[in-house]
């Protein structure tokens, strides 16, 4: 298991942040993040999850071996309770766990996600084979501005070869189309929770982010104007003085 902590040591008289990044990716993807949450007072655990980037063993296969997962995390560090901060599956991971560990769970932020995120065929059937195309698609569909990065999109930097794409990427999306539990989660929900959108977002348009929010206790709503779903990288420093704000107020 690898996790990033900020560069901070953990310290058990801290609250912590969990981290949680999207199919494929790794804990780089919250290289704009880790760092500004750790000054702010919290210990920050940005993972890899099994079988991505640095953490070692086949991928998990669904939604609730992730949350099950992020709790034998929890029983190892000896964290009484969490805030997740999840990005596009991350939120799938995120309403799980606060739904079935709601003792666990201090509050949730979800970013660009849904309760459902059913993944085109194509894209599945590109991954599974290897292909990259998989990644093309999920570019194209996922990121708004890639122009604004000198060298190219970073996603295209994470998931970089035929393996990675077959045996990581694949098997995230069909954990995402395969999870069948979250309305009934989501009323689950008890943790005060942030739910952040982008309002150019193609793969969780704002109309779904908007049902979501709303069916979830005690939830607030952000919404970045010009932003895709790769808020994290689109507009890191907006989301970061927002989600500031929702913890430490």
């Amino acid at each position: 298991m690898f996790v990033s902590t900020g560069g901070m040591d953990f310290d058990e008289e801290k609250p912590s942040i969990l981290l949680m990044h999207g199919s494929g990716l790794t804990h780089i993807v919250w290289s704009l993040h880790e760092q500004f949450y750790a000054s702010q007072g919290f210990n920050v655990l940005s993972v890899d999850l099994p079988g991505h980037g640095n953490s070692e063993g086949p991928s998990l296969k669904s939604i609730e071996e992730i949350s099950d997962w992020v709790k034998s995390i929890m029983n190892v560090l000896s964290i009484k309770k969490l805030i997740i901060i999840g990005h596009s599956q991350g939120c799938l991971v995120g309403i799980d766990f606060a739904a079935r560990y709601s003792k666990l769970i201090n509050c949730l932020v979800l970013v660009a996600g849904s309760y459902k995120m059913p993944v085109n065929q194509d894209l599945i059937n590109y991954a599974e084979a290897g292909d990259e195309k998989a990644v093309l698609l999920m570019m194209k569909w996922g990121y708004e501005g890639s122009k604004a990065f000198i060298g190219g999109n970073p996603v295209k930097k994470i998931i970089n070869s035929s393996r990675e794409i077959r045996e990581v990427l694949a098997v995230d999306l069909n954990a995402c189309k395969n999870y069948k539990d979250g309305k009934e989660s989501l009323e689950k929900i008890n943790c005060p929770t942030l739910c952040i959108f982008g309002d150019l977002d193609k793969m969780v348009p704002l109309e779904v982010g908007n049902k979501m929010a709303s069916m979830i206790k005690n939830s607030e709503k952000k919404v970045i104007n010009n932003c895709g779903h790769m808020i994290i990288f689109e507009k890191a420093f907006e989301m970061r003085k927002t989600v500031k704000e929702f913890l430490t107020k």
